[in-house]
């Protein structure tokens, strides 16, 4: 073996082995240096490698990576990470590297990054500097040089996720003994903000905490992902005061509590309107067994349940899978984990309902036929139901349809259409025991 084939194999053997310690190490090095060494890994130990540089390094380091090499990365990482390394650019050079990448993983990122205009999202600044606690002051204040950046008033403290822990104010840094870590400077965290909260509680967040210059904003799992500047704080405010003045004249485009009757009904009855089709939907359903319930009027006290089960069911399901899409804990490529999981949920949950059911009908009707009828259509509507709430929300985000808008009007439709025709197609099959 020659001396550069073993010197390639140790590398490699240290990225598998060591991969936080192996980044903190390409960290003290210029970007070009870690582009030429991480070029030269197999993608399988550079992502583990990759995911300890922190947001700085790792975007220097991409723009200088050959675009081969970029779309692996890029492909490989988890949608938030991605997501976050990618909004450290300009929008010219993100769609040059969305343009890399199949279109469905692109499709999922810009989605991602569409952040809701009056969200914390839109206003944070995703260049930010954040450095692990560990970190020697002097190495802190190299970095620093070559990222070149003269309008830094504080640096942000991050654990090996890139969760973050505190803060080191630039004066503080300045003063510091070389060999000092940057846990000896730490300050604790004023206030931070998740990502997805309105600019309605950005402003009262700021109402709190009158001495903020920067407020850091962070992603579901508690991750470091951009800072609000002073300016943006500041406009934050405007705006929201603005949106005050609008809505105090009924101005707004979104209905609020002092908006006028006429303009809640031209909000709300469109969606009554398709509601009521839906409804008429359901209503039809039952009108095709409209025999075997003349016949046995058990059936029409027993129906609601299985319709009111379900539809508590989905909805529960709905609301679960609709804040994971808000909060980003879960993309679109997730589908099927999601909708296998609340399936199951489900399932279980309808076996432990339907054999409460199961009691009770029989108490009230000494009729085996009509237990065997209620459960058996019960664990088939919550299971539907689990299957729906999970993926109508997901479904209608993929086709760029807010979930929030008309999943809930979906949902019922199928809780009342499966819940009434598994309900009374089964009486039918076994109307001989009824």
């Amino acid at each position: 073996m020659s001396a550069d084939t073993a010197t390639a194999a140790l590398t490699l053997r240290f990225l598998l082995d060591y991969p936080r310690e192996a980044a903190r190490r390409l960290e003290r090095l210029p970007p070009h240096d870690i582009a030429t060494v991480l070029g030269e890994q197999p993608i399988h130990a550079l992502i583990p490698v990759w995911r300890g540089l922190t947001g700085d390094i790792e975007r220097t380091v991409l723009a200088a990576l050959p675009a081969k090499l970029a779309r692996h990365i890029l492909s490989e990482l988890e949608p938030t990470e991605a997501v976050a390394l990618l909004s450290r650019f300009d929008v010219g050079t993100r769609d040059t590297y969305l343009s890399l990448l199949n279109p469905e993983i692109a499709d999922e990122l810009r989605t991602s990054m569409a952040r809701q205009p009056d969200s914390a999202g839109a206003l944070m600044d995703p260049r930010f500097l954040a450095f692990e606690a560990a970190l020697p002051v002097a190495e802190t204040l190299a970095r620093l040089r070559r990222t070149g950046r003269r309008s830094v008033r504080e640096i942000y403290l991050v654990n090996e996720d890139g969760q973050l822990e505190g803060r080191v104010e630039i004066q503080d840094l300045a003063l510091a003994d070389l060999d000092q870590r940057l846990a000896d400077l730490r300050q604790p965290i004023i206030a931070a903000v998740d990502d997805s909260v309105p600019r309605e509680e950005v402003v009262e967040l700021l109402e709190q905490h009158d001495n903020l210059t920067e407020l850091p904003v962070i992603d579901f799992s508690g991750r470091l992902i951009g800072v609000i500047h002073q300016a943006e704080l500041v406009s934050a405010i405007q705006e929201e005061t603005s949106l005050d003045i609008q809505t105090m004249v009924g101005a707004s485009k979104d209905e609020r509590a002092l908006s006028s009757p006429l303009f809640a009904v031209a909000k709300r009855l469109p969606w009554l309107q398709i509601n009521l089709l839906t409804a008429f939907l359901a209503a039809s359903v039952v009108g095709m067994f409209e025999d075997i319930i003349a016949k046995f009027t058990a059936l029409a006290v027993l129906l609601p349940v299985v319709a009111g089960q379900s539809g508590n069911a989905g909805a529960q399901a709905l609301a679960v899978t609709m804040r994971g899409l808000m909060l980003r804990e879960i993309s679109i490529r997730h589908w099927p984990r999601v909708v296998m999981k609340e399936v199951s949920v489900g399932l279980l949950n309808g076996l432990g309902i339907a054999a409460t059911t199961a009691i009770g009908v029989y108490v009230w009707s000494r009729s085996f036929g009509l237990v065997l009828v209620i459960v058996t259509a019960m664990v088939i509507s919550m299971i539907a139901a689990g299957f729906a709430g999970a993926l109508v929300p997901i479904t209608l985000r993929r086709f760029g349809q807010d979930p929030a808008q008309s999943s809930s009007i979906i949902l019922t439709t199928v809780t009342d259409v499966v819940g009434f025709f598994s309900f009374l197609s089964i009486a039918t099959l076994f109307s001989r025991l009824l």
